[in-house]
């Protein structure tokens, strides 16, 4: 039998922190009445996260760690939630910025319908907890250029913790242009916008997206470099866009007997 829920941890020289980010995640898991499934993916760490976490995780049959090499957390992220069999699959960043008992209003939104929930640091109900303003600031600057030219009815599309239902998941992530087999090896961490292409795609495909508030806590080890990963990420909404213009996604077409739930939010 299918998992109920698939959680999916990227992880990048993580060595230090993640056994007592999978220890935090284990006992999550184990309160809930439901099966569960948690996979690891190793984004080539220089250090030894990949036997840290096989370590922690080797007593637990319903828990396993991929190593990939290094392309990114795209790429990483990808692989986890292409190798998850859950009927829903969440993948979360990991140092757990959003807590897991956040998963509880996501679930609500997949309840009432929605095929993609999002966990967002905007709107009502949301918290953000010991953000630098610059970071803050250089946030809302980014998701001005997210609306301008990829997805226009988003507050926050970067949040690390979004759940899936499995069709949506197998669909979106097979249908990626950005981060794939083919993509080099970046120097060190390499935080990037598949997000935005995700989301891009899911409006393409005619889900229904929710975007949920969240309680969010920002980490002083973040892995996060306000200018360069910024850089980044503009260049790849810019990819977004010119592939968009160029029919790079024509191979993503709108979902038979799919009705558009997002009519605002197309580009």
């Amino acid at each position: 039998m299918k998992p109920y829920l698939s959680i999916v941890i990227p992880a990048y020289n993580e060595a230090r922190r993640l056994p007592q980010t999978l220890t935090q995640t284990l006992d999550f898991l184990h309160q809930q009445p439901w099966d569960w499934e948690l996979i690891v993916v190793d984004d080539g760490s220089d250090d030894a996260t990949a036997t840290e976490a096989e370590q922690t995780l080797a007593a637990e049959p319903s828990a396993r760690v991929i190593r990939n090499p290094h392309r990114g957390k795209g790429y990483a992220v990808r692989t986890g939630m292409l190798a998850a069999t859950g009927q829903f699959v969440l993948f979360s960043d990991a140092d757990l910025a959003v807590p897991l008992v956040e998963w509880s209003k996501l679930e609500q939104a997949l309840s009432h319908g929605a095929d993609v929930a999002i966990a967002s640091r905007e709107g009502a109900g949301a918290q953000r907890i010991d953000e630098p303003p610059l970071r803050h600031f250089m946030g809302r600057v980014f998701n001005l250029i997210v609306r301008l030219l990829a997805v226009g009815s988003f507050q926050d599309t970067q949040c690390g913790f979004k759940v899936f239902t499995a069709e949506a998941a197998q669909d979106l992530f097979q249908a990626l242009r950005l981060y794939t087999d083919t993509t080099a090896a970046p120097k060190g961490a390499a935080v990037t916008a598949f997000d935005v292409e995700v989301l891009y795609l899911a409006l393409r495909r005619g889900y229904h997206i929710a975007e949920v508030p969240v309680l969010w806590r920002y980490g002083e080890e973040t892995k996060v470099s306000t200018v360069r990963d910024s850089w980044r990420n503009l260049v790849d909404v810019l990819k977004i866009r010119w592939n968009a213009l160029t029919g790079q996604y024509r191979h993503v077409q709108p979902r038979a007997s799919t009705t558009d739930k997002n009519p605002s939010s197309h580009p």
